[in-house]
């Protein structure tokens, strides 16, 4: 029985990697408000922040055992095997459920974001003058962040390292939107679409033994791009991780209460009601990237009317709040097991 049970929390890790790995990819949606609804977030913190010095010691003298265990390994691999599944399998589907169904869509985001917001301050009773100043300290910058207007694509591979230090913030500040932080630099595009097409296409020339793209500029440019960005996002988890675990430590009750603040910052990025404003030219015409796609400038943000519409999107609202319920109650589940 004990087996068993054990199989499926590893594979709802494996699904919560996926959780996470999706919501990454959402502009507006934290990968960190998955671990942290999902019952894992500070385990995720204290697994990452053990990637230190004595950790790569053990690593280098050859340990391996040790060094996976040090880490909690398995732990960290069925979380991060779910992600990378995500990138080209989930992250996929959201992409095209975003671009044909994108107000119902956005809709569950909220609904998600609504029970996230329920689940961390249901439990939370240390209300005093200090958490109430950082939780609207979390509100302003996280509202004052989905305002912002986007940057250009730049590729220049010391900024595409510190986007990729940047952008990881969304896996270890719930409500703190990586992916949107990424459009905000310019570099959405290139980061989290392009160059993982690029590296699917290459992995699916590798697998059908044609390497021609070994002399294609534009394939290596992109992977390179990806390496630096992968590099950038190992650097930066890692030294987030640290300072995380360090203030959760020390300042628990502030760092949280500056978190929800984030969280409830973000519903402004994900508000469902909204019109896309797209980049002009000169003469009035939509601007094109060079995928032939429309170029979003902004979002217009706007209440809605009553119709058939709002109320089916209401409802979506209403169905992500119950999934972060459903998975407070499976994480409720689990620990009585487990104890």
């Amino acid at each position: 029985m004990q087996s068993t049970r054990t199989l499926k929390d590893r594979i709802f890790l494996v699904i919560k990697g996926l959780g996470m790995g999706a919501a990454n990819k959402v502009p507006g949606v934290s990968g960190g408000v998955v671990a942290f609804v999902a019952g894992f977030y500070e385990e995720f913190i204290y697994s990452l922040q053990k990637v230190n010095g004595k950790a790569f010691k053990l690593l280098f003298n050859g340990r391996f055992n040790s060094f996976y265990r040090y880490i909690n390994g398995r732990f960290l691999a069925l979380l991060f095997l779910g992600m990378i599944v995500s990138y080209f399998s989930v992250s996929k589907i959201l992409d095209y459920l975003i671009e044909h169904y994108q107000l119902y869509v956005w809709s569950v985001f909220f609904g998600m974001i609504i029970g996230s917001i329920y689940y961390i301050n249901k439990d939370f009773k240390e209300w005093n003058s200090r958490t109430i100043t950082s939780l609207v300290i979390g509100i302003i910058v996280g509202l004052g962040i989905s305002f912002l207007d986007p940057a250009k694509e730049n590729d220049n591979l010391w900024f595409v390292f510190l986007c990729g230090m940047i952008s990881v913030s969304g896996m270890t500040l719930p409500g703190f939107s990586g992916s949107f932080i990424l459009i905000l630099l310019g570099n959405y595009v290139l980061l989290l679409v392009d160059s993982v097409n690029a590296l699917y296409d290459t992995i699916v020339d590798i697998f059908s033994g044609d390497f021609s793209f070994t002399s294609n500029p534009e394939r290596i440019r992109m992977l390179k791009v990806l390496s630096v960005f992968t590099l950038g996002s190992v650097a930066g988890l890692v030294t987030l991780s640290h300072l995380l675990n360090y203030v959760l430590k020390h300042f628990k009750n502030i760092t949280l209460s500056v978190l929800m603040g984030f969280i409830i910052g973000s519903l402004g990025v994900v508000w469902p009601w909204k019109k896309t404003i797209y980049k002009l030219d000169e003469e009035g015409n939509i601007l094109i990237d060079s995928r032939g796609e429309q170029i979003i400038e902004n979002y217009k943000r706007f209440l809605p009317e009553v119709n058939q519409e709002t109320i089916i999107a209401i409802a979506y609202v209403i169905l992500g709040i119950l999934i972060v319920l459903a998975l407070e109650w499976y994480g409720q589940k689990t620990r009585k097991i487990d104890v």
